[in-house]
């Protein structure tokens, strides 16, 4: 097992060197509140709140442990992901040892489940978190099934505890683990209990758990809008349809796992109908169930087949969730049985003819070297946002998700660049990144949103006006708080003030935990003259986002200009911790130097500004300093 250990690692430490992307990744760590107070105050949030339609407050909590450490640096995170990976490729070893007892087809199970490149998503993405926590939990309950099994007297009381507290646990870091007690009655199939009212009856409150989950996180989904595909509507038929085609492209990636992407989106209708080839997909589907059904009596096929077909059937998309027709990650647990029925022919093979084992064996070892090999490719295909979303529309040039994101990525770029030569080439770059989303999904409410920033970043506030009111008629939770902001933000420059009011308001309405409309609403109140109301609201922004450079600038302009320079300073260092190569920063420090009578701190202030690029610099204050 501990080989298995070292070549995991070995096939997975290149994603130690991958950073953030800009998918999941700002909302569940790098923008997150949640994961930035570990207060009592802050853990009750963390386990009262969804994030993003998902209720994951454990896994939200590893990386609040995390960030308490090493704030953004992803290095921490990124590792802690390939440790509980391997985590739960040491249980699987260990859980396929038990139940079989035998070493061969675990340690085989345990090798495919580590190194196979499907699984890559859950570990290098840092937003895959879920996965492989939730794998641990879920893994070590069907471990705590087995002991339960064989314990006798009060020992299977502490056993049966145990496993409704790795449930819980698994749950807790991600609700897909609503399928162990069911994973549990195949288990019992395997090992051949008896059929009899006791066995049901432990299961009870198991299911009664799975159930208010389940309750919980589909209220969740659709509260943040995710129950349904982006934008083409699918009938019954058709579901039946995409999710054969789902469940059919799982088994063959689970052998050859080829054009490996972020994202699978579903295929497009024309003239309002589905590509007859995907109704093949139900026959096959069929043909899979059918042919389970020949192999009923070996139980080691039936285990396995089953233990996959009860851990993807809720991820087949026949309720549909978000706007992809599969997903690598989905594969993480299932996988699990598919590996074990492997195992078990090779543990099989070995026993009745070592020769012919032996070479299995090192059949199988040099599969799962290549496999290796593709895993510690893919894991670099993670390594940034252009990165990954280049690689996603290479592979999959009609997933909107994939131009919105890359376009997003040179919208910040714009954002921030001071060279104006950078500048055009991101704000084209963007266009035409975000123009080829909505084109593909015209209500895919993001790059519609994201136009709006780019147009308003270019003082063209008419259009970006036009994309925002676009984006509020899509009537997308995230989408329209986002888009109140953006209206707000616009009025303000265009000194509309009423107008600004009445859209930070509907923001703030729209979304609770929205530090960015808390640092511009400070703004707004400043503009106002209403020091009291901005300092709030920038105290707000601060303590849901530490994070966040504008509201510490902000703050400390305000404080400067308030004469309370002493604070100031404080809120200037804050942000220059956060933003050291930014010159503004410098330039509005050095007004408290001036306060405080340090003519050289400030000078030296303003001169790094302008060696930063920032040029917009009084001349007279610029020669006031610099006559001594």
């Amino acid at each position: 097992m501990g080989i298995i250990a070292l070549l995991t690692f070995t096939f997975y430490k290149a994603s130690l060197q991958n950073l953030l992307t800009n998918w999941d990744d700002p909302g569940y760590i790098r923008d997150n509140a949640l994961i930035k107070d570990l207060s009592a105050q802050g853990l009750k949030n963390i386990f009262s709140t969804a994030i993003m339609g998902n209720y994951h407050p454990l896994t939200i909590l590893s990386y609040a442990i995390e960030y308490s450490f090493v704030r953004l640096d992803p290095w921490l995170y990124h590792l802690d992901n390939v440790l509980l990976h391997i985590l739960v490729t040491i249980l699987v070893y260990v859980f396929v040892q038990k139940l079989t007892g035998r070493q061969v087809a675990a340690g085989v199970t345990a090798l495919l489940f580590g190194l196979h490149p499907m699984h890559v998503e859950s570990v290098a993405w840092l937003s895959g978190r879920k996965d492989v926590l939730y794998g641990t939990f879920y893994v070590a309950a069907c471990i705590g099934h087995l002991y339960y099994r064989r314990a006798h007297g009060s020992g299977r009381y502490k056993w049966y505890a145990a496993i409704i507290f790795f449930f819980l646990c698994s749950l807790l870091a991600k609700p897909v683990a609503v399928t162990l007690p069911v994973t549990l009655m195949a288990i019992d199939l395997y090992a051949e209990r008896k059929w009899r009212t006791s066995l049901l009856l432990e299961k009870l409150p198991l299911l009664a758990i799975s159930i208010a989950f389940g309750i919980r996180s589909m209220i969740d989904q659709k509260a943040f809008g995710s129950l349904a595909t982006q934008s083409v509507e699918y009938g019954p038929i058709e579901r039946l349809a995409v999710g054969g085609y789902a469940l059919i492209t799982y088994l063959w990636k689970a052998v050859v796992p080829a054009n490996l992407s972020c994202f699978y989106p579903y295929p497009p209708k024309t003239d309002g109908v589905l590509p007859a080839q995907y109704y093949i997909y139900i026959a096959l589907s069929l043909a899979v169930l059918a042919g389970l059904w020949l192999v009923r009596r070996n139980r080691a096929v039936l285990f396995g087949a089953l233990f996959f077909l009860i851990n993807i059937a809720l991820l087949l998309q026949f309720i549909p969730v978000g706007g992809a027709i599969l997903a690598d990650r989905y594969s993480y647990i299932p996988y699990l049985g598919l590996f074990f029925i492997a195992g078990w022919y090779v543990s099989v093979l070995f026993e009745r003819d070592k020769g012919k084992g032996k070479m299995a064996l090192a059949a199988l070892g040099t599969y799962a070297l290549v496999l290796g090999i593709a895993t510690s490719a893919r894991c670099k295909d993670w390594y940034d946002t252009p990165t990954l979303w280049r690689d996603e529309i290479e592979k999959q040039p009609l997933a909107p998700n994939a131009w919105n994101n890359l376009g997003f990525h040179y919208f910040n770029k714009f954002n921030e660049s001071v060279n104006e030569a950078e500048r055009r080439l991101c704000y084209d770059s963007a266009y035409y990144l975000l123009s080829q989303a909505i084109a593909l999904d015209p209500k895919f409410v993001n790059p519609i949103v994201s136009m709006g920033e780019l147009q308003r970043g270019a003082a063209k506030y008419a259009d970006a006006k036009r994309y925002y009111y676009t984006a509020l008629k899509l009537n997308n939770t995230e989408g329209t708080a986002n888009a109140y902001l953006g209206l707000a933000i616009t009025y303000a420059i265009t000194q509309d003030l009423d107008s600004s009011g009445i859209c930070f308001r509907n923001a703030i309405a729209a979304k609770a935990y929205f530090p960015e409309v808390h640092s511009n609403y400070g703004n707004y109140f400043d503009m106002k003259g209403m020091t009291d109301s901005a300092l709030v609201h920038y105290g707000i922004a601060i303590s849901q986002n530490p994070d966040m450079y504008a509201p510490w600038l902000n703050r400390g302009r305000l404080y400067q200009r308030l004469k309370r320079c002493d604070e100031g300073m404080k809120d200037f260092e804050m942000a220059l911790s956060l933003m050291p190569e930014m010159g503004e920063i410098y330039y509005s420090r050095s007004y408290c130097y001036t306060q405080k009578g340090n003519k050289t701190a400030a000078l030296q202030d303003v001169e790094k500004a302008l060696q930063l690029g920032f040029r917009q610099i009084d001349p007279a204050y610029y020669q006031m300093l610099k006559t001594r």
